[in-house]
């Protein structure tokens, strides 16, 4: 925005200012001259003022509408070239830049091969003690998530972005979870699907005191606030990814697995397997060809290209005896559960059931897989999607508030209602109702 060329070079007149010369034969001082020039342009000023109030005492408002409503016009037309700058990503650092693109025959890499990371990050741990990989017994986890830099197609895609922001700050905050939000391209060869990857290995490098590093979608939505990740469950694993084990090795299924959501540990093998995961990712002639050779190899894979969900699936099938043993596939909770099957079921659960199972009694997170709220297109209407969106945000923010005693009105409503009157004892209701209380009394006794 703005001149791309620099200043431009402006002319300057010799000789200072022109002298001011007073009419020849004039019978006036030369102060005198001037001091009558600004009386009559003071007139002149005024009559003018004179006349534009008559005139709008004859003609109504039009005047100043119509100058209010083209302030207005060019105010929404200089938003409107803003924001499409900003959507087309086009900045004067940007000028003169080419595109490459890789060519098949280039094979990419996130970055520097790393070989020792679990060593140096272990004698880094030793030498940083004040920041430990356990926090109260447990390992330190970190929740990434993201969007894109530009504006959503639409106003209300940012809205549900900020509402799955909201979300998730909620969870982590209940659980002792540390979030980190990227709005920033890392490697723009790999934009869109694959953005997460390079994001997850500097997350890795750059805070080593992080044992997990747990990527979720921004259009996932934690809906039981209570349940926890086992995460000793995962002891002797590297990657936890939510999945059915027939679907990935009889059907070879594509989606056998989901990466919507999944955790990988802070080490040398998850390093390695994103290295190993990578190198369909590149955007362009390697990302289309290798789309052509996951839709060959993988059951009812539709023909696009290459996206990283499809691509861990090849390699893990492809690859078994090499990455296997170190790969949990969860599916005894929803760690990805698919939206269609469990928002219109929100009701039934609040009625049968209670936060803390995070199955499909009450599931842990639910996954609007082919909903682009801040996109221009998706695989299910716009309306269904942002309703059903709603009903997910406000049946997990109703566990929130009910500490404060408000719940909404509904789930597709954002008005909340009181629940409970306030109390001379508001700790007995901390004691009651605060979700984070109850999680450390469930530790207490199961330890007992």
């Amino acid at each position: 925005m703005g001149a791309e060329g620099g200043f431009s070079a402006q002319k300057r007149v010799s000789g200072g200012m022109p002298a001011v010369r007073g009419r020849p034969g004039s019978i006036f001082p030369r102060g005198r001259q001037i001091h009558r020039t600004f009386s009559n342009v003071k007139i002149t000023f005024l009559c003018g003022f004179v006349t534009i109030l008559v005139l709008r005492g004859t003609i109504g408002l039009n005047l100043v509408s119509s100058r209010a409503d083209a302030e207005n016009r060019h105010l929404i037309e200089e938003t409107n070239r803003i924001l499409a700058e900003i959507r087309f990503g086009k900045d004067a650092d940007d000028l003169g830049e080419e595109e490459v693109l890789f060519g098949l025959n280039t094979t990419f890499t996130l970055g520097a091969k790393i070989v020792s990371w679990d060593e140096d990050r272990g004698l880094w741990l030793k030498k940083h003690p004040h920041f430990p990989r356990l926090v109260n017994g447990k390992p330190r986890i970190l929740l990434a998530t993201g969007s894109s830099p530009n504006p959503c197609d639409n106003a209300i895609g940012d809205h549900y972005l900020l509402k799955s922001l909201k979300n998730k700050m909620d969870y982590c905050r209940i659980h002792g979870i540390e979030i980190v939000y990227n709005m920033a391209h890392l490697d723009k060869e790999m934009a869109g699907y694959w953005e997460k990857l390079p994001l997850i290995r500097r997350l890795m490098l750059s805070h080593p005191e992080f044992e997990w590093i747990w990527w979720m979608d921004n259009d996932a939505f934690f809906t039981d606030m209570v349940f926890e990740i086992p995460v000793s469950k995962y002891n002797d694993h590297n990657l936890v990814i939510h999945g059915y084990p027939d679907l990935l090795f009889e059907q070879k299924s594509w989606i056998a697995l989901n990466t919507g959501s999944f955790l990988f540990r802070n080490c040398q093998w998850s390093l390695d397997l994103l290295d190993a995961w990578a190198p369909m990712g590149p955007k362009g002639p390697i990302r289309e060809e290798a789309g052509k050779i996951l839709t060959a190899n993988l059951k009812g894979r539709p023909d696009f290209e290459a996206d990283d969900q499809s691509a861990l699936v090849y390699l893990l099938i492809t690859q078994q005896d090499k990455w296997m043993n170190k790969v949990f596939v969860e599916n005894s909770y929803y760690l990805h559960g698919f939206w269609e099957g469990l928002v219109d079921r929100y009701e039934e659960m609040n009625e049968k059931y209670h936060p803390g199972s995070g199955d499909k009694r009450w599931p842990f997170v639910t996954h609007f897989v082919g909903c682009k709220p801040c996109g221009s297109y998706g695989d299910y209407p716009v309306e269904r999607c942002l309703k059903s969106m709603e009903r997910a945000f406000n049946f997990a923010d109703n566990q929130v508030l009910n500490l404060y005693g408000f719940r909404h009105r509904g789930l597709v409503s954002p008005n909340i209602k009181r629940i409970r009157n306030e109390t001379a004892n508001p700790l007995a209701d901390v004691d009651q109702f605060e979700i984070r209380h109850s999680l450390v009394s469930a530790t207490t006794s199961s330890t007992d």
